[in-house]
């Protein structure tokens, strides 16, 4: 029964309707920006390894990383599997259209985040809550996806990463799951509980090495089966069209699963990157939303891609026809889509070695995300809590996680992620609503970036200058903590 009624509520939210809506909100950013995903990636690339941390707020690499951690995770390795197994290797294809187009959504979410930011309890906060109600003036719209954003990422979606990690480990070392759930949930609650910086830094450490790692290993079976590339990237843009035969009555499953999934990895638009871009100690707004709109290419573009091309090169995959329920290619007898195909691919290159691999893999991808997802559960409960309950709050706010880090790892993997897809819905049509109707503050910050750009100097911002209300960090130009100390000292 509960299975029944959560398949049927992501239905409705996953509907022709958003996937549309997605797409066009990605386009129409680009264009209004001139798209400055590609004008602007030299930039970008600089930002990523630029700046410095202080009290108050982490680098923008660590925000860089901490977003990362949210993006890089079970969505990567079995979200990818999976929207090849409903909707073909063509699937490959809109996740890279998704994920182009979506890096315009994610600096617009990203620049609104760091304009509207504050400082509670010494350290910066901010978000789509924060620029919803600051920005737009609707405190219920901001209190709905505070609220919308906890149940997300508190309840619905730390369920996919632990169920992929317990499974994963089952798969590899025959551990049973509930034992896997308790070591999980111990371990991820010693780290929440040491607050936001180390948080952060636990990303900046585990991120580069674990991605490394895992494209280096893709970049071997890729090597060995170098000759198949052409071959491979005509079934993904065939496929994509319906030119494939085989896969030509899925084309539209083909979209919708690239989309889903491409969403799911890179997150562009759902509001969850733009939390960790707020705790970015920077001097303009639009430096960060130039780092988060990088940090979708480093996760599509490398992970997603790599994972894909592992499982594609080596056909360890079945395609499903969702409609018919018929299996169109069937290259794995019984195995289910997920993880189990990228450790097969995996062992064609290394035997016995594939189911470990990926195990240990998936263990590190989807714990930094947990990670991310509690930091992003905390900030919007920090919007809603003022005062002495607050901390009384938070301590809540932990055991809620730990229980659905347990939860998750003993459910079945289709209600794990069909649970996760609802939580990535809500909060999808509700932050790109919020930032369709606040675009001119994002265009503001980004004309001003460039316009001090070409005229030599290091961007600050000063809100005041261009009439945005709310905006009070920036309100009398930008001060970083260390100018502040400065200033307060003399």
């Amino acid at each position: 029964m509960v299975d029944q009624i959560v398949n049927t509520i992501n239905g409705w939210l996953w509907s022709p309707v958003l996937v549309g809506f997605i797409v066009l909100c990605g386009l129409y950013f680009s264009f209004r920006t001139r798209f400055l995903q590609i004008r602007h990636f030299k930039e970008m690339v600089k930002l990523v390894v630029s700046g410095k941390g202080s009290d108050a707020g982490v680098s923008s690499f660590q925000a860089l990383a901490m977003s990362l951690s949210g993006r890089i995770g079970v969505g990567n390795i079995a979200g990818t599997a999976t929207g090849i197994a409903f909707g073909g290797p063509g699937a490959v294809f809109w996740m890279w259209v998704i994920t182009f187009i979506g890096a315009s959504s994610a600096f617009v979410e990203s620049t609104l985040a760091q304009i509207y930011k504050e400082k509670q309890d010494g350290e910066y906060r901010g978000g789509p809550a924060f620029y919803i109600e600051k920005g737009l003036g609707w405190k219920w719209f901001a209190v709905v996806f505070a609220v919308a954003t906890l149940l997300a990422m508190a309840v619905l979606m730390p369920g996919i990463q632990a169920n992929s990690i317990a499974d994963g480990v089952n798969n590899a070392f025959g551990l049973d799951n509930k034992m896997t759930g308790l070591i999980v949930a111990a371990l991820i609650g010693f780290t929440i509980f040491g607050g936001v910086k180390r948080i952060a830094k636990v990303a900046e450490l585990v991120v580069p090495f674990m991605a490394a790692g895992y494209v280096l290993l893709a970049l071997a079976i890729i090597g060995v089966n170098i000759g198949e590339v052409p071959a491979v990237f005509a079934l993904i843009f065939k496929s994509a069209f319906g030119t494939e035969e085989m896969f030509g009555g899925i084309i539209g499953s083909a979209i919708m699963w690239g989309v889903k999934r491409g969403l799911y990895a890179n997150e562009a638009g759902q509001g969850t990157g733009a939390h960790p871009a707020a705790a970015a100690e920077v001097s303009h707004p639009a430096k960060q939303g130039l780092v988060q709109a990088f940090s979708i290419y480093l996760d599509v573009f490398l992970v997603v891609t790599a994972t894909a091309m592992m499982i594609l090169f080596t056909q360890s995959y079945n395609v499903i026809d969702e409609k018919t329920g018929g299996v169109l290619t069937e290259n794995l007898p019984g195995v289910e889509p997920g993880a189990g195909y990228t450790q097969a691919a995996v062992d064609t290159l290394l035997p016995g070695f594939g189911a470990g691999f990926v195990a240990i893999a998936l263990f590190f991808f989807a714990f930094t995300t947990i990670y991310a997802y509690y930091y992003i559960a905390e900030t919007n409960l920090a919007y809603l809590v003022r005062g002495k309950f607050r901390g009384i709050a938070f301590v809540g706010l932990k055991l809620v996680l730990l229980a659905s880090i347990f939860y998750g790892s003993v459910k079945t993997a289709s209600t794990a992620w069909a649970m996760g897809d609802i939580g990535l819905g809500i909060m999808v049509w509700l932050n790109l609503i919020a930032i369709l109707l606040l675009f001119k503050p994002a265009a503001i910050a980004l004309k001003d970036y460039e316009e001090q750009l070409k005229e030599g100097k290091d961007p600050e911002f000063n809100s005041t200058k261009y009439g945005i209300k709310n905006a009070d960090f920036w309100a009398n130009g930008y001060q970083s903590s260390e100018k502040k100390e400065k200033k307060n000292v003399s």
